[in-house]
C-alpha cells in the first residue's frame, strides 16, 4: 500500500523544524526513523498533510554523560545506543531493553526518541526509561519544558506533546551504585511485538535483602506501568523464590490488562507475572554479584 499525498519538508536545523511544526500544527508529523510512522501511513492509519524529516539533524544525535546523568538526543539511532560502551557500563538496563527491540535492521534506522514519541504500550524503551526515572525534554517556538516520564505517556499512542512540540532529549539519572538490572519479554516470534515484558532495577544490602526495587511492566496497560505496590512489597525482604513470586504477583495489582481475542487477559497476566519474577531474580543476582552480598 501507499500513503496518502503529503508535503515533505527536510529542515536544516531544529529551529526550522520547530517553525514548521508551529506553522502546520496538527497537520504535521515528525519523521525520524520512520519504523512506526511509515507503516501507519501506508495503512492509512496516519494521514499527515506535512511530513517533517529530522533524521539528518546531527544536533539531535548524541550520547553524553556528566554530573551523574545520561543525556540521549532524540534522533540518536537505537543501534547507536545499544552499542554504546558508555550506556552499557552505567545504564545496562537500556542495553538489555534495546537488544529486544525488533530486529537489527529496525534498530539501525529507528531512533531512541521516535520510539518514545510513538508511545506504543508494547514497546521496550518506554518501559525501560520508566524503571530508570527518565525526564524528557521538549521544545517548541514557545520555549522549552521538561516532562517526567509519568506525565509524558498518557495512553496508548498518546503523549503530552503538543502539536507544535518536538522531543529533543531524554535525560536519565544514574542508577543507584551497584544496582542490578534485567529486562525480560515474551513474543510469539523473535522480533514480533511483545505480548508481555518487565524491566527491573534492584539494590540489595550486605545480606542480599532488597533495599530498593523499580519494576516496570510492558503491555500491562495503555502506558508503562511502574509498580509502586511491588516496590513496597520488596523493600527489606530476602529475595528467595517464594518472595519473588509473591512480589511479582503483587505487581499485577497496578496493571490494567484488557481482554482481547488474540491475547486473553488471564493469559497475559500469567505471562507478565512469570516475566516479572524472572526480571526480579536476574536483577537481584546481578546486584548481589556487584555487592558481594549473600543469597
Amino acid at each position: 500500500m501507499k500513503p496518502p499525498p503529503f508535503e515533505y519538508h527536510r529542515p536544516s536545523d531544529v529551529d526550522e523544524a520547530l517553525a514548521l511544526l508551529a506553522e502546520h500544527g496538527e497537520e504535521a508529523k515528525v519523521l525520524a526513523g520512520g519504523q512506526s510512522l511509515v507503516p501507519m501511513m501506508n495503512f492509512r492509519i496516519a494521514r499527515p498533510g506535512h511530513l517533517i524529516d529530522i533524521s539528518r539533524l546531527r544536533e539531535l544525535s548524541y550520547i553524553r554523560a556528566g554530573g551523574g546523568r545520561l543525556r540521549i538526543g532524540a534522533a540518536t539511532r537505537q543501534a547507536t545506543v545499544e552499542r554504546s560502551p558508555l550506556v552499557a557500563a552505567g545504564w545496562p538496563l537500556l542495553t538489555a531493553a534495546l537488544e529486544c527491540v525488533a530486529h537489527p535492521q529496525i534498530r539501525a534506522r529507528g531512533t531512541f526518541g521516535g520510539s518514545l514519541a510513538h508511545a506504543d504500550p508494547a514497546a521496550e524503551l518506554p518501559v525501560a526509561i520508566a524503571a530508570l526515572g527518565a525526564t524528557l525534554h521538549v521544545r517548541s517556538v514557545r520555549g522549552r519544558r521538561a516532562v517526567s516520564w509519568r506525565d509524558f505517556f498518557q495512553s496508548a499512542l498518546v503523549t503530552s506533546l503538543g502539536d507544535d512540540e518536538l522531543l529533543v532529549e531524554v535525560e536519565l539519572p544514574a542508577p543507584p551504585r551497584r544496582a542490578g538490572a534485567a529486562f525480560t519479554e515474551y513474543a510469539t516470534r523473535h522480533g514480533d511485538f511483545a505480548l508481555a515484558g518487565a524491566a527491573a532495577l534492584i539494590t540489595v544490602d550486605g545480606d542480599g535483602g532488597c533495599t530498593e526495587l523499580a519494576l516496570s511492566l510492558l503491555a500491562a496497560g495503555p502506558a508503562p506501568v511502574l509498580s509502586d505496590t511491588a516496590a513496597q512489597a520488596a523493600r527489606g525482604r530476602a529475595l528467595h523464590d517464594v518472595a519473588v513470586r509473591e512480589i511479582a504477583h503483587e505487581a499485577l495489582a497496578d496493571a490494567e490488562i484488557l481482554d482481547v481475542a488474540s491475547v486473553p487477559a488471564d493469559y497475559r497476566r500469567r505471562v507478565l507475572t512469570g516475566l516479572a519474577a524472572q526480571a526480579i531474580t536476574d536483577a537481584a543476582a546481578r546486584a548481589r554479584s556487584l555487592t558481594g552480598a549473600g543469597a
